[in-house]
């Protein structure tokens, strides 16, 4: 029960000491009592000088705020608290709530980044079908767009959309499959990067673009086909008849017939196809439906090449084939798609075919051949031993797949090796190029390619904080395995005898009669038939378009470039070329952080030991 108070303030009488004797409680109640008597109790003098004068003895110590009591010092610092935190946390978020926001700049880009977003606008430039509206790329159109109708029995959509492969109008499947493969693995190991210069969708979409179309080439809605379309277009050496060589035409413009190219054995082209769809299904995890449609088609297209019926080289024998992507071998796929497989799937009988010691017999995988040490569109072996030494560096799994991870480990590092110029396993040349291709046209895609397995090998040994590797007696620093990646690339970028870029767009000085019809001929609302073009192809002046980011051939062994478009072997990029490319300038540049993405590439990846077993139940007497 509490005391009526019909003065206001508190009964509170301080006089320096707590009441605590049972005579004074017995008074401090009956105090309370007589404060609820009739208001015209008469108050003796005491009582009226403790309730209306103040006392002025002893100066009060207290402030009184009704239901808390506190010292005049307490009360001075609490307001003083309340005016910091006032001026110090309530004023500068009032001020941030209010004022209007402005986003941090990202950090400039760096030279790689620069050369790699105009290097992926090349796929922009050779999609064929019906393009998006966003393409980007202005004298570019629809095209193709009767590709393999009539020709595909299980599909209305033909063969409509895919890239061309280079400076003509021809879609060659097996070196396709490789470029997507190539720009899935560079976003799968450097997404943060691909994100933080703002490429990362646009690269999604490039890979999709591509194997939307490999998805078309087979029967992918089967579990077991019977072939595989290879080829649009194309042409025969020496033809004079209306084709992809012969003729001269931007592809809008295409009117010759274009043939399609089927195979019904072809282990190589099938192995890499595996190896594109897989590797695209791990990009595109986050489409459940998207990514599982790739990793069947995967599997599909994988067991079509281990049909002991359909073991061959896809090119054997064809004309439109051979003389441009023949195929030297098919087990470097086998062990390629099985390693891409596992990871997209997590099934381990992918990790046996790719750790089968037959393989690596047939492959001649680790033999000491310097060619076989050389990454290109043909050979894999060297990125698939790197692919499966990834798997031995962070996980380790053991017996029994240990001896060949080991082996294509040690093997993988004597492929580093052979890329420095005191070993003489390659000739360079005067101005610092590595001749993987012994001296043979078109170098450039050799270069970038063992350029991004070199920058790729550094950061799998900077996360497992692994300072270097032996070659023989001498130790080699990540440094230097680093420094020779970034001098192929520099060297593509221009520091170079000729002080010119082999990127097109990028520098001051790059190549301007660029082997490729649509960017020579000008969208003049003309249609140039098909000789009619020549004049375009046989011209001194510049290409009217600038087809922005495309890496050409490269120069001969004595650093000499000859910028004419009649001559290919210079000026000619490639799809192959560009996807290496790509992928070497987004491990290179420092925008986005540095190192790679450890583990996304694994999450599909079982345990790779037995779970632990339940405890036994209870004990029962």
């Amino acid at each position: 029960m509490h005391s009526a108070n019909h003065w206001g303030g508190s009964f509170e009488i301080y006089s320096g000491a707590e009441s605590t004797t049972d005579d004074e409680k017995s008074r401090n109640i009956e105090w309370d009592k007589a404060a609820l008597q009739p208001q015209h109790h008469h108050l003796d003098e005491t009582q009226q000088s403790w309730l209306l004068y103040p006392q002025e003895t002893k100066k009060k110590k207290y402030v009184d705020l009704g239901c808390v009591s506190c010292s005049h010092k307490a009360l001075k610092w609490t307001l003083y608290a309340f005016v910091f935190a006032l001026l110090v946390i309530a004023l500068p978020t009032i001020l941030v709530k209010t004022l209007p926001k402005h986003k941090s700049k990202p950090p400039p880009a760096d030279n790689y980044t620069i050369a790699l977003q105009k290097a992926l606008l090349f796929f922009n430039a050779q999609k064929s079908g019906k393009l998006p509206k966003n393409n980007g790329i202005p004298w570019r159109g629809d095209s193709g767009l009767q590709d393999g109708n009539g020709t595909v029995d299980f599909s209305k959509a033909g063969l409509v959309g895919g890239y061309y492969d280079a400076g003509d109008n021809s879609k060659f499947h097996f070196p396709m499959a490789f470029a997507m493969t190539m720009l899935s693995w560079s976003v799968i190991e450097y997404r943060q990067k691909y994100e933080a210069i703002g490429e990362y969708q646009h690269t999604r979409d490039l890979i999709r673009w591509g194997t939307d179309y490999l998805l078309l080439t087979f029967n992918s809605s089967a579990s077991k086909i019977d072939k595989i379309y290879c080829q649009v277009g194309g042409s025969r050496n020496g033809s004079t008849l209306p084709d992809d060589h012969y003729c001269w035409q931007r592809p809008e413009d295409m009117e010759y017939s274009r043939p399609v190219q089927v195979v019904n054995g072809g282990a190589d082209l099938a192995g890499e196809m595996a190896a594109a769809l897989a590797a695209a299904s791990i990009v595109f995890r986050d489409n459940k439906a998207y990514s599982e449609k790739l990793a069947k088609g995967a599997a599909t297209v994988y067991a079509f090449a281990r049909d002991n019926g359909r073991r061959r080289a896809y090119s054997t024998g064809n004309d439109y084939i051979q003389p441009y992507y023949n195929s030297t071998g098919y087990y470097d796929e086998y062990i390629w798609g099985a390693t891409w497989l596992y990871y997209a799937t997590g099934n381990i009988s992918y990790i046996k075919l790719a750790t089968e010691p037959g393989f690596s017999k047939h492959s001649n995988a680790l033999l000491s051949i310097s060619d076989l040490s050389v990454p290109s569109w043909d050979n894999k072996l060297p990125a698939a031993m790197l692919l499966l030494t990834r798997y031995r560096l962070f996980l380790n799994p053991g017996y029994p797949y240990e001896e060949m991870l080991s082996r294509y480990h040690k093997k993988t590092e004597l492929n580093m090796c052979s890329y420095f110029q005191q070993f003489k396993v390659f000739n360079w040349t005067k101005g610092g190029m590595v001749q993987l291709n012994k001296g043979r046209p078109q170098p450039l895609q050799y270069v970038a390619n063992a350029a991004f397995l070199a920058s790729l090998y550094v950061d799998y040994l900077n996360a497992t904080r692994v300072p270097g590797f032996n070659c023989g007696p001498k130790f080699i620093s990540l440094d230097r395995l680093r420094s020779f990646a970034t001098s192929q690339i520099n060297y593509i970028l221009g520091d170079n005898p000729m002080k010119m870029s082999y990127v097109v767009g990028y520098g001051t000085k790059f190549p301007r009669h660029v082997h490729h019809r649509g960017a020579s001929i000008p969208t003049d609302k003309t249609r140039y038939s098909c000789t009619g073009g020549w004049k375009w192809r046989d011209s001194s002046k510049p290409n009217p378009h600038n087809i922005t980011g495309a890496m050409v051939g490269g120069p001969d062994g004595f650093d000499q470039f000859r910028d004419v478009r009649t001559n290919y072997n210079f000026t000619e990029p490639t799809l192959a070329g560009n996807a290496v490319l790509a992928a070497a300038l987004v491990s290179l540049t420092s925008n986005g952080g540095i190192g790679i993405d450890k583990n996304s590439i694994f999450t599909a990846v079982p345990p790779l030991y037995p779970p632990t077993p339940p405890p036994p139940p209870a004990w029962k007497p």
